[in-house]
């Protein structure tokens, strides 16, 4: 599967407020996640995800990954307790004539933690993946070490676990222009200040869930707009920019994002940000 990553986007009709979560979702869905396709697949490829395959996907957001590993035959679940507008998509895309709870080939999808998918009936998972990537801004792997701690029980002994982060800075083109949000949120400093990512941050976070670390890889995600406008939509529906949003406005955010990403602009308009990312497997106990 090759990943389209510069493709056109219609803009929202009428005023939004600060954050409209519902447009946000859908530039996520239609503009952003497709970003990390070249993670999915590398991750999927390297585990011979398919039948037999029982994964659970923490954060499932709008269920692009769980998509592609359902088309690949396994069963999925996908937990997310803090995105209903991404949930709702995801329904769309893997439950289009199902109830909201189950769809045709078992996958599932919970508005809820990793214990909300537990149940008499569900077989133990064989996979889990948690594939928001972490080491872009201070303080983003906060909690995901409890949401593995409480996945673990879920699965069999020495299920691979899937962690997913930020490759090196000078590895990330984008690394320059998320620094915006840190600037306009605080200029002096504040809690979700960017800071690069670490060597060690994947191996830390699984270490405190209790889990050993068994291989990592690096993938090449370029980031790939049809032009500045979608570019800007799209780094807007990670939510990484909120803070600078609520601290300032959306206008100015879009601004000075524009400005950031200039650099980046190509001759035919098109936006193009090389970056790598890290993926872990770790193994639960």
């Amino acid at each position: 599967m090759t990943p389209t990553l510069v493709q056109s986007h219609l803009p929202h009709a009428g005023t939004a407020p600060r954050v409209n979560l519902g447009a946000r979702a859908r530039d996520w869905a239609e503009i952003q996640e497709r970003m990390l396709v070249p993670l999915y697949e590398a991750v999927y490829e390297r585990l011979d995800v398919g039948d037999g395959t029982r994964l659970l996907g923490l954060g499932c957001g709008s269920g692009l990954a769980l998509l592609m590993a359902a088309s690949r035959g396994a069963t999925v679940t996908g937990v997310d307790p803090s995105a209903p507008e991404r949930l709702a998509l995801a329904r769309r895309r893997l439950l289009p004539d199902a109830a909201p709870e189950a769809g045709a080939g078992g996958a599932r999808l919970v508005e809820g933690g990793p214990a909300d998918a537990a149940g008499p009936d569900v077989p133990a998972y064989n996979l889990v993946t948690a594939f928001q990537p972490i080491g872009c801004m201070a303080g983003d792997a906060e909690g995901l070490s409890g949401l593995l701690e409480a996945a673990a029980p879920l699965t069999d002994r020495g299920t691979p676990v899937v962690l997913a982060g930020w490759g090196p800075p000078e590895r990330c083109a984008t690394s320059t222009v998320m620094r915006v949000a840190t600037r306009l949120a605080d200029p002096m400093r504040s809690a979700g200040s960017w800071r690069p990512a670490l060597r060690d941050d994947l191996e830390e976070v699984a270490q405190r869930a209790g889990l050993k670390p068994d291989g990592s890889g690096r993938v090449a995600c370029p980031f790939g707009y049809a032009d500045v406008e979608s570019a800007v939509r799209g780094l807007l529906s990670t939510g990484l920019f909120d803070a600078a949003v609520g601290a300032t406005d959306k206008a100015q955010v879009d601004k000075e994002l524009a400005e950031a990403l200039h650099p980046h602009r190509r001759h035919d308009g098109t936006v193009w940000m090389p970056n790598v990312f890290r993926y872990l497997i770790a193994r639960t106990p």
